[in-house]
């Protein structure tokens, strides 16, 4: 009966009385379902709050959430309008901003005084390089770019020669033009078959070359040399050379007797082969009467006798090369370990002063030899463009095979690029005549601007390994036609990536604010139908 009795008892304890009995783990547990159902609570009724505000303010009728729809859309097409007034310069993703107007190019055109027509025939608005050319106007509101039709337009096809079906770009400044085609508008590598845009190099040389009355002629002589000319071994160069404000045109001495008078500067590869007698005396002629030269010269591993290649050399106080090749020890100062591809030191100069502190690679060079003692009786002065480290060597042994310098070997710093200007006439006070000098501009490489690789495992040739190789001598040949405003860092065209065309970009715009009107309409009109359905 007593058991009985304490069993009644216990069912009738207060709850509360049981709960302390709980477990603590339990009584944590239950405290903490408690704390985030309160929680949601509070949040559902701070949302229900402003639901109910909207609903009060806009929702109460039809008319006001017509209001607020109307509402929505005039502020995107007020933005969207707003957006197209701004003519924004389209979005490029480019690593090198490829398809994005440089402020070098903007910096050579801001000062044309003469109207400039860009026509891109049979091109539709929202091409990629008719959105570039457009960039040009912010820089100089006398060169407009704009897409035009043969059909509209047939005075410029027939003026041209552009047929119905196909495109074409004009370049018009007045009576001057120059027509360009898509494909000018890119190189390829033939090794990765990749496309390489240079549609800003091609269209602001074509502006250039039809509002300026002075454009550079350069010569590449050839006959000479094995290794190196422009279709062979330099056909990048070519390519790059065309897109620079210059006429490039070979010359072969035999067949022509000198050295053209209209010659701005003459560019000697690598001679393999001595020069002839006549074309020796061609080239001193050019020389005394004020022309300057490009002078390119690759290490040599066998010994060839070129007496009046090293005469002409001798005018500027250079001696005859020698067999070897420059290695480097300063690991700061080569590529990946490899002591013959070299990193030079460049000397500050017109030409080096936009690529001073960035890398040029030279690959197998040899060292110029100055003859400093004798310079001032052949009035020629001297600046050094490119040297090495003072721990580089010249070696001349090639089945030697050591890291280091060995006993019998030079060590450096060595010369390998230096301008040589040398007085041909005194200026005269009297008579107010300038003097008349001749520039040389001589690298001991070849191969860093060339075709070449620089390694057997090398994706590209030596000539876009680094960006500044190209620069380098487009800068030397600029420096030498008297054309220091294109003295200037290039834009890098060696790796092409993702950029988006002008209705890329309208798309990308769309989805930013677009998209998100269109889903707050159709929410609200989802909403105001379950509205009137309760």
């Amino acid at each position: 009966m007593k058991e009985k009795e304490e069993k009644i008892k216990k069912e009738k304890m207060p709850k509360e009385k049981k709960e302390k009995k709980l477990p603590k783990e339990e009584k944590a547990k239950t405290e903490k379902v408690k704390k985030e159902k309160e929680k949601k609570d509070k949040k559902d009724k701070e949302t229900s709050k402003f639901v109910q505000r909207i609903k009060k303010k806009w929702l109460i009728d039809g008319t006001k959430t017509i209001i607020l729809v109307i509402l929505i859309v005039m502020v995107f097409l007020t933005i969207n309008v707003g957006m197209q007034s701004l003519d924004l310069t389209p979005l490029d993703f480019t690593q090198e901003k490829l398809y994005t107007l440089t402020d070098e190019s903007k910096e050579r055109v801001k000062d044309i005084d003469k109207d400039v027509n860009i026509y891109f025939v049979g091109y539709s608005d929202d091409d990629a390089d008719l959105s570039l050319a457009k960039q040009y106007k912010s820089a100089n509101e006398r060169i407009v770019a704009e897409a035009v039709d043969a059909n509209s337009r047939p005075d410029l096809a027939e003026k041209y020669g552009i047929e119905t079906d196909s495109t074409g770009i004009i370049v018009e400044c007045g009576d001057r033009s120059k027509v360009l085609t898509s494909s000018d508008l890119v190189t390829y590598d033939t090794s990765t078959y990749e496309t390489i845009s240079i549609a800003e190099e091609k269209l602001t040389s074509a502006i250039i070359s039809v509002t300026t009355d002075d454009i550079p002629k350069v010569y590449f002589l050839e006959g000479y040399s094995d290794d190196f000319t422009l279709d062979y071994g330099m056909s990048y160069l070519n390519v790059y050379l065309q897109n620079e404000i210059t006429e490039v045109e070979t010359l072969n001495i035999l067949s022509t007797g000198n050295v053209p008078d209209d010659c701005d500067t003459l560019v000697i590869p690598s001679p393999t082969q001595d020069f002839s007698e006549e074309a020796k005396t061609a080239i001193i002629n050019y020389i005394n009467r004020g022309g300057n030269i490009l002078w390119l010269n690759a290490a040599t591993a066998i010994s060839v006798d070129l007496p009046n290649v090293n005469e002409v050399l001798a005018l500027y106080g250079v001696n005859p090369f020698e067999v070897g090749v420059i290695m480097e020890t300063d690991s700061s100062r080569m590529v990946a370990g490899s002591p013959n591809l070299i990193i030079p030191n460049l000397g500050y100069s017109k030409i080096t002063e936009d690529i001073y502190s960035d890398g040029v690679i030279l690959a197998n060079a040899t060292k110029i030899n100055i003859n400093e003692d004798g310079l001032e009786d052949l009035n020629v002065e001297e600046t050094d463009l490119a040297t090495t480290s003072e721990g580089a060597y010249f070696r001349t042994n090639f089945n030697n095979t050591s890291m280091t310098a060995t006993e019998g070997e030079e060590t450096g710093p060595f010369v390998v690029g230096a301008e040589l200007e040398k007085t041909i006439t005194e200026a005269n006070e009297e008579t107010g005549e300038s003097a008349l000098t001749s520039r040389l501009i001589i690298y001991g490489e070849n191969y860093f601007i060339s075709d070449y690789r620089l390694r057997q495992d090398d994706q590209y040739p030596a000539i876009q390994i680094s960006t500044y190789n190209k620069d380098l001598v487009l800068n030397s040949l600029a420096y030498l036609t008297d054309r220091e405003e294109d003295i200037t860092a290039r834009k890098s065209t060696g790796t092409v990536t993702y950029t988006a065309t002008e209705q890329q970009d309208t798309i990308v715009r769309i989805i930013i604010f677009a998209v998100p009107s269109v889903i707050i309409i159709v929410g609200l009109i989802v909403w105001q139908k379950r509205r009137r359905k309760k």
